[in-house]
């Protein structure tokens, strides 16, 4: 591939299309958002059209992360019970075919875990895991340095994972009371802001100490290190690599440690028996699902990286 190869690549979320312009290397040449449609899938192809028209350059590649299960080898998605129904059993390179170059799709959660193995904080980590904290969670693993995706590919779908056993309903799952979206609207319209959404005023009164932000904070921080210690009872990882917008904040990373370690010490048995894993910031934050939605094609364009994480051949920045 030529070192000049220009791709589109779009990370697909409940809220916001973030898109990039990349190069081979993994350099984001330029970046922006809009608003995810809603309605159905013709006003979404119609934003994705519109996003590649815009960028005023020649493609050699698009790149989709997506919510739901992806089957890679038809790059299909299908995520019926998602915020974005209308891409359920979607063949997104066949739907943009017009462009006439490669397409490929990976799911959210896995490509968290692949640019962080790639270019980020599980770089020569053999066991570790992606969270990214967003509308929902996504979850990506790195088993003994090779991406663990599960038989039908649904492994790391750690949203459908009950919070509580006597919640049988969704708001009973982590992808509801792990969701950073909700945290965030929670805290918003605990101290009165008008735009529920506003992740930065959130923040605001969260890091001032504001003593209704900081209760529910802490409460959700609780969630995520629960969240984390099932994981690691089951699968002994090494270390936690937290990304989404809110993973910018250092005071999250911080609280979901210390709620961690509050758990174990109210659990020795727990605390001396199992390994307490490493749980940091992403290097990629809120941009780790591009970065790994780029690998992705690269795995598909170069059929000898598509198991192992493994990039002789591409240039690193």
């Amino acid at each position: 591939m030529s070192d000049d190869a220009r791709y589109l690549v779009v990370d697909v979320g409940g809220t916001n299309l973030k898109y990039a312009l990349m190069d081979r290397s993994g350099t984001m040449i330029q970046k922006s958002r809009v608003e995810t449609p809603q309605d159905c899938l013709d006003s979404f192809l119609s934003t994705v059209v519109a996003i590649a028209e815009g960028l005023h350059c020649q493609l050699n590649g698009i790149a989709f992360s997506t919510p739901g299960r992806v089957d890679i080898t038809t790059d299909t998605i299908y995520c019926r019970n998602n915020s974005l129904p209308y891409l359920d059993e979607v063949c997104l390179p066949r739907q943009l075919r017009r462009f006439g170059i490669p397409i490929s799709v990976e799911n959210d959660g896995k490509a968290a875990v692949l640019a962080e193995s790639w270019l980020g904080n599980l770089q020569g980590i053999n066991n570790g895991m992606a969270m990214v904290l967003g509308t929902c969670v996504g979850g990506g693993i790195v088993l003994n340095g090779h991406l663990w995706a599960g038989s039908r590919r649904l492994a790391g779908e750690v949203s459908l994972m009950p919070a509580t056993p006597n919640n049988l309903s969704d708001d009973g799952l982590f992808g509801h009371t792990a969701s950073a979206v909700r945290m965030v609207a929670a805290v918003n319209a605990a101290v009165g802001n008008s735009d529920l959404n506003n992740g930065e005023k959130a923040f605001e009164a969260i890091n001032a100490n504001v003593p209704v932000a900081q209760t529910i904070f802490k409460a959700y921080a609780r969630q995520v290190a629960s969240l984390i210690l099932n994981v690691q009872t089951v699968l002994d990882l090494d270390r936690y690599v937290i990304g989404g917008g809110v993973s910018f904040q250092a005071s999250l990373i911080d609280e979901i440690n210390t709620q961690y370690d509050h758990i174990l010490q109210q659990r020795p048995w727990v605390a001396t028996t199992i390994a307490r894993p490493e749980i940091m910031s992403s290097r990629y934050h809120n941009d780790a699902n591009l970065y790994g939605a780029l690998y992705r094609l690269f795995n598909k364009l170069d059929v000898q990286h598509d198991v192992p994480i493994d990039l002789d051949d591409v240039p690193m920045v």
